[in-house]
C-alpha cells in the first residue's frame, strides 16, 4: 500500500500562505505545492516594490526567477530529492509578453543538464503580489 500521507515542510522555503504542505510524497513521486519567490520568515519578495496598500509599483522578473528556483531547490532537497530529479514543471506568469523571454533564459541556465517536461501559462494574478509561481513534480 502506498503511503500518501507523507508531507514535507522545508525550513528554508517561504511559509505556505494557506493550509497546504510544501510537498507531498506518493510512492516515488514528490508533488510540490505552488512555490513563489517570497523569502522565508518575512513578507519580502525579491525584486518587488509595493505601495502602502500592497499594490505592485514595480518588479524585477529576473530576481523573482532566481528566488523561486532557489525555493524549489530547498524544498526538493529537504524532502530527500534533488534538482536533477525534477520531471515536470508548470510555470504561472502574470505577464507572458514581457516576462517570458527573461524567465525562459534563466530557466535554461537552471535546467541546462536536467530538462523536465514544462508547461507555461499566463494568469491574471497570484495570491500574493508576485509575477511567477512554479508547480513541480520530482522523483524521490
Amino acid at each position: 500500500m502506498i503511503d500518501s500521507n507523507k508531507k514535507f515542510e522545508s525550513t528554508k522555503a517561504p511559509e505556505p500562505v494557506g493550509l497546504y504542505p510544501h510537498a507531498r510524497q506518493v510512492g516515488n513521486l514528490l508533488f510540490l505545492s505552488g512555490v513563489g519567490p517570497r523569502e522565508r520568515g518575512t513578507k519580502k519578495i525579491p525584486g518587488v516594490e509595493l505601495d502602502e496598500q500592497g499594490n505592485i509599483l514595480s518588479y524585477d522578473i529576473e530576481k523573482q526567477c532566481h528566488s523561486v528556483f532557489n525555493n524549489i531547490r530547498a524544498i526538493v532537497e529537504d524532502a530527500g530529492s534533488s534538482w536533477a530529479q525534477i520531471v515536470d514543471v508548470t510555470v504561472f506568469l502574470t505577464n507572458m509578453k514581457e516576462d517570458f523571454p527573461i524567465y525562459n533564459k534563466i530557466y535554461a541556465e537552471y535546467f541546462k543538464d536536467n530538462q523536465p517536461c514544462r508547461t507555461t501559462v499566463e494568469i491574471s494574478s497570484l495570491p500574493t503580489p508576485i509575477a511567477i509561481e512554479l508547480k513541480v513534480i520530482a522523483t524521490i
